[in-house]
């Protein structure tokens, strides 16, 4: 044995932790952008959920497809309840808009003291009829 005893050691650990550093800083942000995509398309499915109750006394007055901003609202918010997400809804005559806001639980990056990484997704959805209409050719 010799002066060298032990040097491998040092250098395995070194890279070692290079390694953790370099999955660590890949994975949780990956992860997290992965959380903000299901996110969004929950924030549309609730919206296009909302975008379903049409206000059938415009549309039977005058075929014009126009919401009821009431109705819309509470549709959406079924569907985020049904997911148990939170939310806010807002609707109009013409529009229906979900907002999320979530959090994605780190793996690696607690070790930093971080725990959660903020989500936050926004979708809106518009009254069709059927899929080709006069909005979408």
């Amino acid at each position: 044995m010799g002066a060298d005893e032990g040097m491998v050691s040092a250098f395995l650990l070194a890279t070692m932790i290079g390694l953790f550093a370099v999955v660590g800083l890949g994975l949780d942000p990956g992860e997290a952008y992965a959380a903000k995509i299901k996110a969004i398309g929950q924030a549309e499915e609730a919206a296009r959920a909302g975008a379903q109750q049409l206000d059938l006394l415009t549309y039977r007055a005058t075929g014009m497809l126009e919401l009821h901003p009431a109705a819309a609202e509470q549709a959406a918010q079924r569907f985020l309840t049904a997911q148990h997400l939170a939310g806010t809804v807002t609707a109009t005559t013409t529009r229906v808009t979900v907002t999320i806001t979530t959090g994605y639980r780190t793996q690696l990056w607690q070790l930093a003291g971080v725990d959660t990484i903020a989500v936050h997704a926004t979708g809106s959805a518009v009254p069709q009829r059927g899929i080709t209409g006069p909005d979408n050719p």
